[in-house]
């Protein structure tokens, strides 16, 4: 199974200096095969992979004698890691790639050769790196990427095959449904509510200081720079309080818990909306559900997302009724058939925990709403809703999906 170590390096300044050169010449390269991949396309309307241009590193190190200087594997792998983004942007799983700034996240990519020690890593051409190993790596090294953020740190993610199975995933024990939001993070379906930190806003008056300075320096000036660094520092202060917070909760919950049930949010859809924008952005949910994800593959427990159509707001857990409209300022309702007096985001969450668990019985994985259901059919008098079970195709009202 493959594992990933992120750890802390701390190079000294001629090390440091390597590592810039390093970096240099690998985003130079990357920015030439990108530009050269698009002009070939706009003149023959063909474009080229990354073994094409791959092959011409070493035409490019007689050119420019400052390629010999970093390490050629890196250099190799920035062709294929090209071809890799295009492949991505040609399946629709990531965006058209972009030309690489010396201003932002710099990173080179060793595909072997690394020799890793207690207290150090070895890297070829640059030598022995100090570094802070907090995780035993047991198992063969598949690459080592070095990365620098924009606060001039440091850091080695290691990829190893630790040579174990992957647990199969097993359904004993339970379930947790998860109905994630901004007042509270997250509300489980036993009643329980973790708080929003909020950590921007901890940190949004320091942080708007720094970038007044910032804006108040000469470009290409050493203030400048330096006013960077601390604007730098101040969002990783931010990024890493979030990467806590959430790290520690994704890690409660799998613990405790065997299926875990979420609801497939339209993240990028709900950014749309300005007047929450801010909040969303800073909550982080979409990270959250990775460390969830990925956590609970790794322990054999099962992680499920539920459509984001499914009403489990709407939908009364005790007796399934489904009441018309639910506005969001409204956080405690009453069922009109039962007479049940719901909190909002919990009954939700059992909702949630239901359907998850509807889905996994059933054998098929049929969802009750379509998810490419959009909001201009909502409206029509006769409209219906497709529900295949095995072999046969059966149609329903739509007012009937639960």
């Amino acid at each position: 199974m493959l594992k990933v170590v992120k750890v802390r390096l701390y190079p000294d300044v001629l090390q440091q200096q390597s590592l810039a050169q390093a970096f240099g010449c690998c985003r130079w390269l990357w920015n030439y095969c990108l530009n050269l991949m698009n002009q070939t396309y706009k003149e023959t309307g063909k474009g080229l992979s990354g073994y094409e241009v791959k092959k011409l590193i070493p035409q490019l190190k007689k050119e420019h004698d400052w390629l010999a200087l970093t390490y050629s594997q890196c250099l190799q792998q920035v062709c294929l890691n090209l071809g890799v983004a295009f492949n991505n942007f040609y399946e629709k799983r990531a965006k058209y790639p972009n030309f690489k700034s010396k201003h932002n996240k710099q990173s080179i990519q060793y595909p072997q050769n690394v020799r890793i020690a207690d207290n150090y890593l070895t890297f070829p051409k640059i030598g022995d790196v100090s570094a802070i190993i907090h995780r035993p790596i047991e198992g063969k090294v598949k690459t080592v990427t070095i990365s620098k953020n924009c606060s001039n740190q440091y850091f080695a993610a290691i990829l190893f095959d630790d040579g174990k199975d992957k647990p199969l995933s097993s359904t004993d024990g339970k379930a947790i449904g998860i109905d994630l939001g901004l007042t509270h993070f997250a509300v489980t379906s036993d009643g329980s509510k973790f708080d929003n930190p909020k950590i921007l806003n901890k940190h949004e008056k320091n942080l708007k200081l720094k970038q007044q300075q910032l804006s108040r320096k000469k470009k290409g000036s050493n203030n400048r720079i330096k006013s960077r660094h601390k604007v730098g520092f101040v969002h990783r202060k931010i990024t890493n309080c979030r990467e806590d917070f959430l790290h520690k909760l994704s890690r409660r919950i799998v613990n405790d818990n065997q299926v875990i049930v979420l609801e497939n949010l339209n993240i990028k859809g709900l950014m749309q909306n300005h007047c929450l924008a801010k909040s969303i952005h800073q909550v982080g949910w979409g990270m959250f559900c990775t460390m969830l994800k990925y956590k609970a593959e790794m322990e054999g427990k099962i992680y499920l997302e539920v459509d984001r159509f499914f009403p489990s707001s709407k939908t009364c857990h005790v007796c399934l009724n489904k009441v018309g409209s639910l506005p969001l300022n409204i956080r405690f309702w009453t069922c009109e058939k039962c007479q049940t007096k719901h909190d909002r985001d919990i009954n939700a969450s059992i909702n949630l925990r239901d359907e998850g668990l509807r889905i996994l019985t059933s054998g098929t994985g049929d969802k009750a709403c379509r998810p490419d259901v959009s909001r201009s059919n909502r409206g029509r008098k006769k409209s219906t809703t497709s529900l295949s079970v095995g072999q046969e195709a059966y149609t329903v009202p739509s007012g009937q999906c639960r």
